[in-house]
């Protein structure tokens, strides 16, 4: 057959990883992790609140000390904020992350759309975190070690989504953050993860150097 002119036909056709909507195997395997790792904590409070709605004298296995208290976290204002408890909607989101993950596990491919609204969701999900570790640490006054968990899954994959979107050129085309994306995407959720535990451990450096 006559080769058309200029082309090789052992020559490698180049396409970017996630040309076709898809992902590569690590961000898969995190968003599983991350969303087992979130939704394992939603259920355990779940249960736990349960728990205390049936007996108010219940006390929560991770009440270890005033500090960190479950217990008072769960019968907080702030935990049930949108009319019931907050880790109901965790179940629920958690639990699509963890099937998002598993589809691209199976080779699925997404539309932008689809990854800048996963992104959005994560987004809300890392805002609305946000605004608990402040209640936690300065209204509460107590942490959830539970609470903790999800916390930390919510950053690695709200920031790790994102790096994902920059390098497919779905959100800010610019050079330097898709370079940034490439290179460096474990930056910004240790840079976030690093801010939050020194917020908490200076919220309570007398109790934890005591």
């Amino acid at each position: 057959m006559p080769e058309r002119a200029g082309h090789r036909p052992d020559a490698p056709v180049h396409r970017p990883p996630t040309a076709a909507g898809g992902s590569g195997r690590a961000l898969a395997v995190l968003l599983v992790l991350t969303g087992a790792a979130g939704l394992l904590a939603a259920w355990v409070i779940t249960l736990d609140k349960f728990r205390l709605l049936e007996d108010p004298g219940f006390t929560p296995g991770c009440s270890l000390n005033p500090v960190v208290s479950c217990g008072s976290v769960m019968e907080s204002d702030q935990a049930a904020v949108f009319g019931f408890p907050n880790p109901m909607l965790g179940l629920v989101a958690y639990g699509m992350v963890v099937c998002v993950g598993a589809a691209l596990l199976a080779g699925a491919r997404f539309s932008r759309w689809f990854w800048l609204g996963l992104n959005a969701g994560c987004l809300f999900g890392v805002g609305f975190c946000g605004w608990l570790q402040y209640q936690s640490l300065y209204s509460i006054n107590a942490l959830c070690l539970w609470c903790c968990l999800a916390w930390v899954a919510t950053i690695l994959m709200f920031w790790h989504v994102t790096a994902h979107n920059v390098r497919s050129g779905h959100l800010f085309r610019g050079r330097a953050p898709r370079t940034v994306a490439e290179d460096f995407p474990w930056v910004p959720p240790v840079l976030h993860i690093g801010v939050v535990g020194m917020l908490v451990l200076t919220r309570w450096w007398d109790f934890w150097t005591g």
